[in-house]
């Protein structure tokens, strides 16, 4: 297991948002987290991340312990978290996009000494290769504020590309995008798990559910079921997150 979760909570107002959450990512897997609004999602991956503490419980990756450890830090270890709403520099470039996120959490003097001046060609050219395999290189000049919400999906994919990410950690990657292009997205994500594992929060099941190898069903801040595409089917599942009536 790349990431790991035991016995994970977090308590607003005394209330528990997560309450003793345990999951388990392979790595170069998918591994889909779903479930109603308030059942808890984002903020397991938020808990992982480290925008939010953990009240009990731990996070390891790579069987390291990251619990609570600050966002940035967590970050280095190769683990890319994006959000539902994606957060571009919206009036630099695609490509200088990517060739900022090549350096993120380095200060500039990190960078120099880094000799990133010298490198700058090689970046440049992994970055257009990058564009290349998103379909997104005929855009590369362009300000990434004239992008299309599922070209900014496809763009933040690019960054943890960019940035050699073990892990990228996907709050509704496909969200408010057009089926063609959300396909496109998935279809991404499957070409990259020789190089990169995904934990994704997504709702449009019709869509994702082909594409992930492993499903984990959340209802009132708990883990109610896992397993496989069938796990949908799971009477608990029907009634707490598809509505269905007994």
């Amino acid at each position: 297991m790349i990431l790991k979760t035991i016995s994970l909570s977090k308590f607003f107002d005394g209330l528990k948002a997560l309450n003793e959450v345990s999951i388990g990512v392979e790595e170069g897997s998918i591994t889909l987290v779903i479930g109603p609004n308030g059942s808890g999602k984002t903020t397991l991956i938020n808990t992982i991340c480290g925008f939010y503490k953990a009240d009990e419980g731990r996070v390891l990756f790579e069987d390291k312990e990251i619990t609570n450890r600050p966002p940035h830090e967590i970050s280095k270890l190769g683990i890319t978290r994006t959000f539902q709403i994606p957060q571009p520099l919206k009036k630099m470039t695609v490509l200088e996009n990517l060739l900022i996120a090549e350096n993120y959490g380095t200060s500039v003097l990190e960078s120099l000494r880094n000799g990133w001046m010298k490198k700058e060609e090689d970046f440049v050219e992994k970055a257009f290769k990058i564009l290349e395999f998103l379909n997104l290189d005929h855009l590369w000049d362009s300000p990434a504020q004239n992008l299309s919400g599922g070209q900014l999906k496809l763009l933040e994919l690019g960054r943890a590309m960019m940035r050699d990410s073990k892990l990228l950690i996907a709050d509704e990657p496909i969200a408010g995008v057009n089926p063609i292009l959300a396909n496109e997205i998935l279809d991404r994500f499957v070409k990259l798990k020789s190089k990169m594992t995904f934990l994704i929060v997504e709702h449009r099941l019709d869509i994702v559910l082909k594409y992930v190898d492993y499903i984990y069903v959340m209802a009132n801040g708990r883990v109610i079921a896992e397993g496989k595409e069938e796990v949908v089917e799971d009477p608990r599942v029907v009634e707490v997150y598809l509505g269905a009536e007994d």
